[in-house]
């Protein structure tokens, strides 16, 4: 299917911008996924951007999986909810002191309680513990309603957006195939 879409580029360039969201709700943890695993990263894409048109990486096998994780300087944060995985964010450190925010988000039954403030403050909390001098992201259209609310609430600016024609799917992958239909 063809649609236009639209791609936003946000940065903080001080830990001083961050407006923080400190406050959690009872029983939630953020863990560092510090063993490198196939299984995580693809259980952690397919789950969290599932719903959100995250495909290009929706087929890939082991073998890509595993080589993605393997990278040392992409670090993986596990959100946990009572002790069930409710989202995670990625950061991978970059040349000249960036540290991109590579995926970031909520598990679908986890979204709307207020977790997404906290999970994206202690991102560019852990980001600015890197050494970034810089900390970007990018979010488009086809992503949750709340993501670009939630990087401009917290301090970060929006620096560039494009606005083009993409070919995409159909319909959304969903968290594994067959899922949704």
């Amino acid at each position: 299917m063809r649609t236009v879409v639209t791609t936003y580029y946000l940065e903080a360039t001080s830990p001083d911008q961050l407006r923080p969201k400190p406050t959690a709700p009872e029983g939630f943890l953020l863990m560092k996924a510090e063993i490198p695993s196939a299984e995580l990263q693809r259980f952690l894409y397919r789950s969290v951007g599932g719903g959100w048109y995250w495909y290009e990486k929706a087929h890939w096998g082991y073998a890509e999986w595993w080589a993605y994780a393997q990278n040392p300087h992409r670090h993986t944060w596990v959100a946990y909810l009572r002790g069930t995985p409710a989202g995670y964010f990625q950061l991978e450190e970059q040349p000249e002191g960036n540290v991109e925010i590579v995926y970031f988000g909520l598990l679908p039954q986890f979204a709307g309680m207020g977790l997404g403030g906290h999970l994206l403050t202690r991102a560019l909390e852990e980001a600015w513990r890197l050494g970034a001098k810089r900390v970007w992201v990018h979010t488009c259209s086809l992503d949750s309603p709340a993501a670009l609310a939630n990087y401009l609430a917290r301090g970060m600016r929006l620096y560039k957006s494009q606005t083009r024609w993409q070919e995409i799917p159909d319909q959304t992958p969903g968290p594994w195939e067959g899922a949704w239909g």
